[in-house]
């Protein structure tokens, strides 16, 4: 074993903790009444970005129950590093944001193509003026709509009314140089973004998270704390009547929010009687597609706080990127003949991430299949076969057929979606094949 191999579990373990986060958000909030300042949340709008146009509507219901000030910024797109497959992710996150408004009950409407740049333009001239005005979240969710109202050319003489401010050409340069700075400074590179005290919080997704720290600060507004975006429960019973369609996991061994979303999907599963088929895929970094740092960091932490919030055992871990993922991925094929596909992924997920096990080693990848019921000599001959190799090249060529690149992902039926936090849409799409529900959450409006 080598010393980083000893070392990472037990470095990762402190800085995932809660403990340690708790201390973190406790030393900022002493800092910020030391100074005497407003508890201030720092938004990263993207105008032609469709998880912004749903964040800005978001950010508006939070003041209205929130005690905070609030200090936009205008940012761009994220570098090409961030965004290997922008096109896909464009058009991504186009339907992703319709799902999601329909679940929050937020406008939009994918047009199936972007805005018109003049439009775009216009739009970041009219926010940059709004930002710095202070009046962001007043004009934001408007002008979000008019964006993405229609696939029509919308001029500046066409939308230049007098209740329009337009900030000056400079000025709006400058802004967004200023912000996308600021915004790196602070450790991160997407719009629809929020930070405070420390920490970021991504779309509508995450605001649950900031919602809950808020309330511990005793900043909600409206009497007994509801949260606006709370995120979906996972199911507790199994469904009545009977599902066909089997749901398909697309996953990678090094991916953390694979490993969270894991022993819920397999859950899922079991409660609603449909098989889950394993999809596995090389990790994006062993293919090519390099990873930045402050992306890794973010990702991380994440995934670490939404393991907590789901009651799952994370951080741990020992990073299985190499040889430990091609071992483990030489294992499924034996893994899923056995019958012990599920409990395999689970075991080997449960070991890398929670325990710090090093599946690199003979020892560490024993452990991982024997506690599924794999034995360890039938494992030692499936490590000389490399045909897995192949399967997983189809998974992700699958994969992108959907329109889809990053892992997880799921597609049952008509549906494909990405993301542990897409789960409920599985969920839901489960639900309708026989009871006919749309299962919301309830929405506080105030």
């Amino acid at each position: 074993m080598s010393l980083k191999t000893w070392l990472t579990p037990i470095i990762s373990q402190r800085l995932l903790s809660e403990e340690r986060l708790l201390k973190q958000r406790a030393k900022a909030e002493k800092r910020r009444a030391a100074s005497g300042a407003a508890h201030q949340v720092h938004y990263f709008h993207q105008v032609d970005d469709p998880y912004s146009a749903l964040a800005c509507q978001g950010l508006a219901k939070l003041q209205k129950c929130y005690a905070i000030d609030v200090k936009a910024h205008i940012v761009g797109p994220p570098p090409d590093s961030a965004a290997p497959e922008r096109e896909k992710l464009i058009a991504y996150s186009r339907r992703d944001a319709a799902l999601l408004a329909r679940r929050y009950s937020l406008y939009f409407v994918d047009p199936g193509v972007q805005p018109d740049v003049s439009r775009v333009a216009w739009a970041g001239r009219v926010l940059v003026s709004a930002a710095e005005r202070g009046v962001f979240s007043d004009a934001a969710g408007e002008i979000s709509r008019r964006v993405w109202s229609s696939v029509a050319t919308m001029t500046e003489s066409a939308l230049g009314e007098a209740s329009v401010v337009l900030a000056e050409p400079d000025v709006t340069r400058k802004h967004l140089e200023a912000a996308e700075a600021f915004r790196q400074r602070l450790g991160h590179y997407l719009g629809a973004m929020f930070w405070y005290g420390g920490e970021w919080y991504w779309g509508i997704d995450r605001l649950y998270h900031l919602e809950q720290r808020l309330q511990g600060l005793g900043l909600h507004r409206t009497g007994s704390p509801r949260l606006l975006f709370p995120p979906a429960d996972d199911p507790s019973e199994a469904f009545s009547g009977a599902h066909s369609a089997p749901i398909d996991f697309y996953f990678s061994l090094r991916s953390p929010y694979s490993a969270i979303v894991a022993p819920r999907v397999f859950a899922l599963g079991r409660l609603a009687g449909v098989p889950v088929r394993l999809r596995f895929l090389l990790p994006m970094v062993m293919r090519g597609l390099p990873v930045p740092a402050i992306k890794r960091r973010y990702i991380t932490l994440d995934a670490a706080r939404e393991a907590r919030a789901r009651g799952i055992s994370f951080g741990r871990l020992n990073d299985p990127v190499g040889r430990p993922t091609e071992r483990g991925l030489a294992l499924i094929p034996l893994a899923e003949q056995l019958g012990k596909g599920p409990a395999y992924v689970l075991s080997f997920m449960q070991g890398v991430w929670s325990e710090g096990i090093d599946a690199g080693s003979d020892r560490g990848l024993r452990t991982i299949a024997q506690r599924a019921d794999i034995p360890w000599n039938q494992a030692l001959k499936a490590l000389k076969d490399d045909s897995w190799r192949a399967t997983a090249a189809a998974n992700r060529l699958e994969l992108m057929d959907l329109g889809l690149w990053g892992v997880p992902s799921f597609r049952i039926g008509e549906l494909s979606v990405w993301g542990q936090d897409r789960l409920w849409a599985v969920q839901e799409t489960l639900l309708r094949e026989t009871e006919g529900l749309m299962p919301r959450q309830p929405i506080c409006t105030e």
